[in-house]
This record gives C-alpha cells, structure tokens and sequence, in this order.
C-alpha cells in the first residue's frame, strides 16, 4: 500500500452518504508564497508547477518544492483572473475564471503557443492520461480533448446527498479525481466514469490558527506519482503540506 493510504474507512457522512472520511497525517511541510493565490499545482521533474490568480497577480510559476523558491513566472495581462493549470504533453493549460478564455503555454519555456475559448466559468483543471478534465464551480465535471480542447462529455458528481456543487482545484490519483470543495477543509474522492463520490478527505485545522491571518480557502492539490506523495495547499497560505491520509 502506498503513502496515499487508500484505507476502508469507518466514519459515514451522515444518512444516506455512507462512504468514507478519510484524515490526515502531515509528513513535512515546506515553505510557499503567501503572496500567491493557488487556483492550480501540479508537479512536474520535481518541482511544483502553479497557477495563481486575482486580476493583476495572475500567472504561472515554477517552484522549487523544498524552498518555495519561485525559479520562473510567467504573468497574466492584468484583466485576467487565472484559475486551474494541467501540463499535457509538453504544454502547459491554463484556464481563467469568468473571461471564457484559456491559454497554452510551452512547458519549459513558458512561452504562449495558443489560446482557446470555452462557455462558462472555468475554475479547475487536470487530467486522467487521455482527456482534460474541468470543473466549473457547478456539480460538474467537464471533458475536453486535449488536441481540440473542445468539451467532450460531462459527469455530474454526486454524494449521498445529491450534487456536489463547488468543485474547484483538481488532481487525478490513481484513478480518482481529488476535487477541493470551494469554502470548506474537504476534499471529494470522485470516480471519473459516472461522478460517484467514493470518499471524503477532511483536513480541517491543517493549517494552524497562528498561521490563518489573511490565508484564504483550502485550495491546491499535488500528486508525484513517482514517489507516492499527497501535497495540499491554500490560497495565500504560507505552507504546502505534504500528507499520508489516515482512515477514519
């Protein structure tokens, strides 16, 4: 079993949502800019990779995981709000918030190559090794050909409860998408083919109170495949964690 922890949890979410709660240990924590407003982080070659937003601020970055080290950044044009980001063979995707327009990035040089529009909001992005995967700030996710980038399909993510509304930032792992819930500490565990939610991840009091003044929301998640490492972080937050879930 790997560092993720895919545990059988106990803990339901009440009637009617009988899937698991799943908690969290913090392996190490590491340093991040609490000048950057995540909408988007991934990792690639061994370093973080993240979108950031607020008009003005907007933009991509290269991080060096271990410092917070901003090594290479690329900015938005002021009027853009930027949101998720997704690397797909050798580009870099970004979308933005309410402007209905993404564009594409060399990976490495971070030079622009395209751009490409879309109906809606855009808030999350990542993918599951053939098709980019959106979310809007609905219940649903979106699917996109990353040649096209034009929408595919669709899924609406449901819990126990109904529609699971307000999925921001994405990472795909291990078959899951893990979906951030917009205002809250948790994290939706969902099954890409029919929008299931499988689980919960609660990471309520990660970030310390003595750390809370002037963070935002909980927002951020990084998987490196090649070691088995969770990260999680937040807007504005001045820590990104490294974390083993633990069941509940």
């Amino acid at each position: 079993m790997g560092t993720i922890g895919f545990l059988p949890g106990q803990r339901k979410n009440g009637p009617g949502d009988p899937v698991p709660t799943y908690g969290y240990q913090v392996v190490r924590s590491y340093p991040h800019d609490r000048g950057a407003f995540t909408q988007g982080l991934f990792i690639r070659n061994g370093f973080f990779y993240e979108g950031t937003g607020m008009p003005g601020q907007s933009g991509i970055r290269k991080v060096k995981i271990e410092t917070g080290e901003v090594l290479q950044i690329r900015p938005l044009a002021a009027q853009y709000f930027g949101e998720g980001i997704v690397e797909w063979n050798g580009a870099i995707v970004q979308l933005t918030w309410q402007h209905g327009v993404g564009f594409v990035y060399d990976a490495e040089t971070f030079a622009p190559t395209k751009t490409f529009t879309y109906k809606g909001e855009g808030w999350g992005l990542t993918h599951d090794g053939t098709r980019l995967i959106m979310s809007d700030g609905t219940a649903q996710l979106r699917f996109l050909d990353p040649a096209t980038l034009k929408e595919t399909g669709r899924v609406t993510v449901r819990s126990g409860h109904g529609p699971v509304e307000k999925l921001n930032e994405l990472e795909f792992v291990k078959g899951e998408v893990f979906a951030n819930v917009w205002g809250t500490d948790r994290i939706a565990r969902i099954s890409p083919s029919d929008g299931r939610v499988t689980g919960w991840i609660d990471l309520a009091g990660l970030l310390p109170a003595s750390d809370r003044a002037n963070a935002d929301v909980l927002n951020g998640i990084a998987y490196d495949a090649a070691a088995d490492r969770l990260f999680v972080t937040g807007k504005w937050w001045p820590r990104v964690f490294e974390i083993r879930l633990t069941k509940r």
